[in-house]
């Protein structure tokens, strides 16, 4: 590439050290995608013929199906996916794939080739998404009624049904394909033609190469072009924050599947044993997700790290940005795919969360509700299930069984009506409260939109 300017070749350790082909290679098609672009732009200008289009663009096509059936070899001398491809072309073509290369670098080249890559998985990956929340869906319409207690603190607090708790993450994972939708958006600029830094004194029409390569518009500045990593650190924070929504179902779904609480049974193809006690049965599809989570978060940092210093416009620290962005792009696919397929064959034990909600405390703000209902502030309120609560447990007497009225005369034998799980769940008919009518619109709403 550079054999002009200096008299030595490049040291092996220095070519070891630099080398990004080991993993930059899965840029490929992006890469041939590109090049073909920008040579039929230089037939616009006169600087191929047909004929060397054509030839060019045989030649890209017959590398790009090598490397499909892993018969292409990739050289570390030549560094990276672009001039591997550049390099193989020449030797196939000829003096034609020698200009290949005019009025662009490999700095526009690598942005360009990175944004098609990020726009593809983010297609891939939203779309991962959706089987995701229909998978949970299936399970929410299934166990639409069943009633469990919801949780503050880990703390039991008040009743829900298994479907509304479920629904709740196909709300977070909605957010997560509307924050790769934006991400995506923002990314779908072309910096082809912005060159090393400068563009070039040979003015290709991007516009044209913009629209064969399906991007929206082209950049406005050509040092912010080549300098830019923002979409990767996007992508990156898009990816981390849909890994934590993932890992706190999971921690949902391990405490579900503990003895101590007994609400949930995994298949056993989503499990796995002990190697020296037989009984176990550890849900760790749900902990490797958990941990999983860290790597999404270490990957966010480690681009953000890599760009904060860097003067305009390309560094070679931004060599650093792919494989943080492969690892995750391939971490989080993965996650996705196993977490639909264990959701999918995960069975609720209803008996066992219907009697963890039958415990009447669930149902202590509801007597707050009623006393209000008849006059009380909720503040006296408050207070008077409180003393009520207080004397539940120093008794031992379930509060459903108490005789209320030795607490306050506020409380008439009517109270007793608020210890129904039923009418307490279908008085919940605000928007977004968990009355088993409410729920069952939602996932109908859900499984026409996803």
């Amino acid at each position: 590439m550079w054999k002009g300017r200096f008299a030595k070749e490049t040291a092996e350790l220095v070519q070891q050290f630099g080398e990004s082909i080991s993993y930059d290679w899965r840029l490929y098609k992006h890469d041939i995608a590109g090049s073909i672009a920008h040579a039929r732009a230089q037939v616009q200008k006169d600087l191929l013929t047909e004929e060397e289009f054509t030839a060019i663009e045989k030649g890209l096509r017959e590398i790009e199906a090598d490397i499909d059936a892993n018969k292409f070899e990739f050289k570390t001398s030549l560094e990276d996916i672009h001039m591997n491809i550049e390099a193989e072309l020449t030797k196939r073509i000829g003096a034609p794939g020698a200009k290949l290369h005019t009025a662009r670098s490999r700095n526009d080249q690598v942005a360009t080739d990175t944004r098609l890559y990020c726009r593809a998985e983010i297609d891939h990956l939203a779309s991962a998404i959706s089987h995701l929340q229909k998978a949970l869906l299936d399970r929410a319409e299934k166990y639409a009624a069943t009633v469990l207690p919801a949780y503050t603190h880990l703390q039991r607090g008040q009743p829900v049904t298994v479907g509304h708790h479920l629904l709740a993450y196909v709300e977070m994972l909605e957010r997560d394909k509307g924050r790769l939708a934006d991400c995506r958006k923002r990314l779908n600029v072309s910096p082809l033609g912005s060159g090393a830094l400068a563009g070039s004194t040979i003015n290709l029409d991007r516009h044209a190469i913009a629209a064969e390569l399906g991007f929206d518009e082209v950049s406005t500045n050509s040092m912010d072009a080549v300098a830019d990593r923002d979409y990767i650190a996007e992508l990156l924070f898009a990816i981390s924050l849909c890994g934590v929504h993932l890992s706190r179902l999971s921690e949902d779904l391990i405490l579900w599947t503990s003895a101590e609480f007994g609400f949930l049974n995994l298949s056993d193809a989503h499990t796995t044993g002990s190697s020296l006690m037989p009984q176990k049965k550890n849900p760790d599809v749900c902990e490797i997700t958990r941990g999983k989570t860290g790597r999404l978060l270490g990957n966010l940092v480690a681009i953000l790290t890599a760009i904060k210093g860097l003067p305009l416009t390309y560094n070679r620290d931004l060599q650093e940005d792919k494989e943080p962005l492969f690892d995750s792009i391939d971490t989080l696919g993965l996650t996705l795919a196993v977490n639909t397929e264990m959701i999918l064959a995960m069975e609720f034990r209803e008996e066992n969360c219907l009697a963890a909600a039958s415990d009447p405390l669930l149902l202590a703000t509801d007597l707050a509700d009623w006393l209000v209902k008849q006059g009380i502030p909720f503040r006296h309120a408050h207070e008077l299930v409180g003393k009520a609560v207080a004397e539940s447990v120093s008794s031992g007497t379930p509060l459903d069984q108490l005789d209320l009225s030795t607490i306050d005369s506020a409380y008439t034998p009517d109270a007793q009506s608020v210890f129904n799980l039923q009418t307490a769940l279908a008085a919940r008919t605000n928007p977004g409260a968990p009355s088993i009518e409410n729920v069952k619109r939602e996932i109908e709403r859900w499984k026409a939109s996803t």
